[in-house]
């Protein structure tokens, strides 16, 4: 078995000083939607939670119980609400190996389908959601008292989001005449 050899091109210590000479490029948030923002709030109040319970379960020797509840319910809204963030961005598990088979007529109308389905299985999904939230509005948390309801009213919102990112898509799917399904490599910066 041969190896080809590492090539290394050589830099000077100036070229590198030089490369910190440079202004970093503006900041641009413009890609992120409030759901973004709200999941990120929700994320670093669970890291808040998980870094408190170490710290009194392992430093001080005493947790506190109530920290590992309010990480779960933490991760429940994020993981739901970073899911309207994957919607948006279609990053959700998708197969398009099929499509490379297809017809543009058939591979167009699959996924116009596809669309079609995500978009009724995530109203069905706020639906559903819904109606359970409105089965506990007093149940309270296990180890403090305050009610289970936001969090799973925030579920519901977030079921709504990727109801709405999902009709979002499918409009500029529609709009574009196709998908990230019929041509990732539009999406994944690989297209010239």
């Amino acid at each position: 078995m041969t190896t080809t050899p590492e090539v290394h091109t050589q830099v000077s210590s100036e070229e590198i000083a030089h490369v910190f000479d440079e202004a970093p490029p503006p900041a641009d948030l413009s890609g992120y939607g409030l759901e973004d923002w709200v999941t990120l709030a929700a994320f670093w109040l669970m890291v808040a939670c998980v870094v408190a319970q170490f710290f009194t379960r392992y430093v001080l020797n005493d947790s506190f119980a109530w920290t590992e509840e309010i990480a779960i319910y933490a991760l429940i809204v994020v993981v739901f609400l970073g899911s309207s963030l994957c919607v948006r961005a279609s990053r959700h598990i998708q197969v398009d190996f099929l499509y490379r088979y297809l017809s543009p007529g058939a591979g167009r109308a699959l996924s116009t389908a596809v669309d079609l389905i995500r978009i009724g299985f995530f109203a069905y999904g706020t639906v559903l959601v819904h109606r359970y939230a409105e089965l506990i509005p007093d149940e309270t948390m296990t180890t403090i008292q305050f009610p289970k309801s936001p969090v799973f009213y925030a579920v519901v919102v977030a079921f709504a989001l990727m109801t709405l990112r999902s009709i979002q898509v499918a409009w500029q799917n529609w709009r574009r005449g196709y998908s990230v399904l019929e041509r990732p490599s539009a999406f994944d910066g690989s297209e010239a």
